[in-house]
């Protein structure tokens, strides 16, 4: 792939990438803008790996969500779990910008993968099958992942 197609292909997913992140970070724009980079970076590098076997969009969130767990590991590496990680009130560090604050805060309680499947189905519009391929998990386990957290967005919310 040549520079200017990956500068191409970038620029056209570049806010999808930024919205996924930032539900992931919980509004913490520069911590999602951090992981926005270094997984472009990381797509950068392997861009020659890239072979359209699935659409690039997909490819490009799938090493997002790998950079953003990779952060969640080092930044707490005594936490045994990625959830529990992400454990920490949205209001403490969220984008004041973003006037989703409560739903925010909400997505924050969630578990990781939780999080993560609602975020690239209704934020981004993604499939199922694009939502197993980028989390690497099977299509069942991502419509248990849907339900759940429905259910506990809704359990959150209603507080």
């Amino acid at each position: 792939m040549t520079q200017e197609r990956f500068i191409s292909l970038v620029r056209a997913e570049q806010e999808p990438l930024r919205r996924f992140l930032l539900a992931l970070c919980g509004g913490d724009a520069a911590l999602a803008d951090d992981i926005a980079q270094n997984a472009l970076v990381r797509a950068y590098v392997a861009s020659g790996s890239f072979l359209g076997m699935s659409k690039f969009s997909t490819w490009l969130l799938r090493i997002a969500y790998n950079c953003f767990i990779d952060y969640c590991r080092k930044a707490r590496p005594e936490q045994t779990s990625v959830d529990d990680a992400m454990d920490i009130p949205a209001s403490d560090f969220s984008d004041s910008a973003f006037r989703y604050q409560h739903l925010y805060r909400a997505m924050n309680r969630l578990p990781e993968k939780e999080k993560t499947a609602i975020s690239l189905f209704y934020f981004e519009d993604l499939s199922i099958k694009e939502i197993a391929a980028i989390m690497g998990i099977p299509q069942g386990t991502v419509k248990y992942h849907l339900s759940m957290g429905r259910t506990h967005l809704k359990q959150h919310i209603q507080l």
